[in-house]
């Protein structure tokens, strides 16, 4: 007879040690397979991929409404977060007939199919295929090429910590707010934040990007010796770094509830502004989560309710252009962008004779 599971889903034990479980869902509820249920994720926690395809049960609507039609990379593990991993793009073999894909055009030029995830089965199916972290595009399935979220990355460099982060994301969203942006933030899942802003997706990537760029600098200018938008890892020092390159075509950051590899298994969350002050992103893990979003809700839930436009953070582009900052530096794996400075560090740049 089935077994009750916290009492959402249904077990019901197979042979070779597989596990079934029913998911809720918009088509009506699917019989998932999950083979290895007791396989051991976080070492630390002694978390089991059971464990995590629970977590996905119990967060999949607040989940699929941030990270769902959009394409999906898959960070997958062959064994625990400690082994060996690989990052999933393309459709593999047997993806279920309910699991979508749409095509993406790379930095490279070449296009491929990506997976997207429409309904909590569908991020089940991942965790059966030994997916840990999604990362989500900015761009909804649709419209591949034309972002509708803009997302700032603060990153604490050595000597900084996650309440420099909050200090610095404080004066982003009055930055943000001053361009016509609402932003909403979320823990990194590790020593940062992810600020994100909905806009209307009618601008490509690199427009965003340049978007993105002009608003890092501004707070730059507001905060110096707080912040830094400099490329290169030897000219940050000890300050927050406002990781613009993140707003790239196919670059992305773990998604809103996405887990992630660290051995306190955090989830990268979605928390009020009013929550900025007091929070320590160590108490937002798979076994904290559910809970909190059961008794506070979705922080993000009004996320769609106002998008706005770049376009006031592209006339702060085109002025900052004027007075001479340009391009910024792209990451190494791009093809050489128009206007943009030589991919060297400066300490190893040639000096002029």
């Amino acid at each position: 007879m089935p077994v009750p599971v916290r009492g959402r889903v249904y077990v019901v034990p197979m042979a070779s040690e597989q596990t079934t479980i029913t998911v809720p869902g918009p088509e009506g509820p699917r019989d998932m397979r999950i083979s290895s249920p007791s396989r051991v994720l976080w070492p630390e926690l002694g978390l089991t991929k059971l464990d995590l395809v629970n977590y996905i049960c119990d967060v999949g609507g607040a989940f699929i409404a941030a990270n769902g039609d959009r394409p999906m990379a898959l960070q997958r593990f062959s064994g625990s977060i400690d082994g060996d991993q690989f990052f999933s793009k393309n459709p593999p073999k047997g993806t279920p007939d309910f699991i979508r894909s749409v095509k993406v055009v790379y930095p490279s030029a070449r296009s491929h199919p990506q997976l997207v995830l429409d309904e909590p089965a569908a991020a089940v199916w991942a965790v059966q295929m030994n997916t840990v972290v999604f990362h989500p595009w900015p761009s909804r399935a649709e419209n591949t090429d034309n972002p509708d979220q803009l997302r700032i990355d603060l990153d604490p460099q050595p000597g900084t910590d996650f309440s420099d982060a909050a200090a610095a994301a404080l004066v982003l969203k009055d930055v943000l707010a001053e361009a016509g942006l609402t932003s909403f933030i979320k823990t990194s899942g590790n020593r940062g934040l992810h600020v994100y802003a909905p806009i209307e997706p009618t601008r490509e990537f690199l427009d965003v990007r340049h978007a993105v760029i002009a608003a890092a600098r501004e707070v730059e200018r507001r905060i110096p010796a707080k912040v830094t938008t400099a490329w290169w890892k030897e000219e940050r020092g000890r300050r927050v770094f406002l990781d613009f390159n993140q707003a790239n075509r196919d670059r992305t950051i773990a998604g809103a509830y996405s887990p992630r590899a660290l051995p306190h298994a955090p989830v990268s969350c979605p928390i009020t502004w009013a929550e900025l002050d007091h929070a320590d992103p160590k108490d937002f893990t798979v076994l904290t989560v559910p809970q909190r979003l059961k008794t506070i809700g979705d922080p993000w839930a009004d996320f769609n309710a106002n998008p706005g436009t770049i376009d006031t953070l592209l006339e702060w582009w085109d002025r900052d252009c004027k007075d001479g900052l340009g391009e910024m530096p792209f990451p190494p794996d791009y093809p050489k962008m128009p206007g943009e400075p030589p991919r060297v560090q400066p300490s190893r740049a040639r000096k002029p004779d």
